[in-house]
This record gives C-alpha cells, structure tokens and sequence, in this order.
C-alpha cells in the first residue's frame, strides 16, 4: 500500500464512508486537532515518568484513536464499524485523577504552565486537548457526534492538568503559581 494516493492534490479528502470534503472542513479540522494532541501524548510517554503514567497514557493513545475514527466518518454514509467510547473510559480518568489528587496538596491558586520540560509538554497537550474539545462542540451543533467524544476530551485535559501537577511534585519542583498584582 503507497501512502501517497494523490487524491487529495486538490484540497479534498475523504471521510470514511467515501464523502469528499474539503481539507479545511470542520469535521478535518477536529479530527486532525486530536491526531495533534495523541502526538503530545506520544511525546509525554517518551519522557523519564513512572511506568503507571505511561501505560495510562498508551491507553489513552488507543482511545483517542476510538475518538478520531468517529469524528473521521460521515455518520449518514459510513458502514465501517468503528469503535465505541465507553463510560469506563471517561471513570478510569476520573479514578486516575482522584488517586493523584489523593496525593497532592489542595489547589489554592492558579498554575501557571511550566516547571520542567516533562510538565510543559503536559500542559501543551491540555491545550490542545482543550481545541479538539471546542471544535468537537462547535462540530456536533450541526453534525452527529457522540456526547461521550466531548465529555472524554473535556476529562482528558482535567486528567492532563492534574498529570502536571503530580509530575512536578514527582519531580520535586514547585508549582508555578499565578498571583494576580493588584
């Protein structure tokens, strides 16, 4: 199989289920906006964590490829059986948060990103994580999207904050906290 197909010379794609649409349709643009953000994911795992965090984070990898698949196929056309997100998906982040949280003094004040390279590529992640939330929203007021998509996407960057948080206290270096001047 030649991964270059020409077919999309012109500014089209396709979805899955064969509907041609342009390069910087909503849908593309979500869909691409996750496949960013699972290549933050991959950068975090390649890092010097715990073994936990990055088989969490390889789980993580699997299901936001669960997740691009169904933003990536046209819900009218597509007969491809996609993968489904499941609620145990959106409780192992939240039960994966609640141990970290366990862990880590009370959050009295804004963070700042920052703190090591490791803790800034998860807040870069969180960031984009945040877009592909967004642009999942804005996708579903017109398009079918499984709610499911936007409450994982919306975990995923709560459980990327909190990673960050733990990892600066693995690595012990204080969080960079925001004081407003007044």
């Amino acid at each position: 199989m030649k991964i270059y197909t020409k077919t999309g010379d012109k500014g089209q794609t396709s979805l899955i289920g064969g509907t041609r649409v342009p390069k910087y349709h909503l849908r593309i643009e979500t869909y691409g906006t996750v496949d960013e953000l699972n290549s933050y994911i991959g950068l975090i795992m390649c890092q010097d964590i715990d073994n936990h965090y990055k088989q969490l984070l390889k789980e993580i990898q699997d299901r936001l490829f669960t997740v691009g698949a169904s933003l990536a196929a046209d819900p009218e056309k597509s007969k491809m059986k996609i993968p489904d997100l499941h609620e145990h998906d959106i409780t192992l982040l939240e039960t994966e948060m609640d141990a970290m949280n366990d862990l880590l003094p009370a959050l009295k004040h804004f963070v700042l990103p920052g703190g090591n390279t490791i803790v800034s590529y998860c807040h870069i992640a969180r960031c984009v994580c945040r877009r592909a939330e967004r642009l999942t929203v804005e996708l579903a007021e017109s398009n079918f999207v499984d709610e499911r998509v936007s409450v994982y996407l919306n975990r995923l960057s709560d459980y990327l904050f909190v990673l960050a948080r733990k990892l600066n206290m693995d690595f012990s270096v204080e969080e960079n906290i925001w004081i407003p001047r007044v």
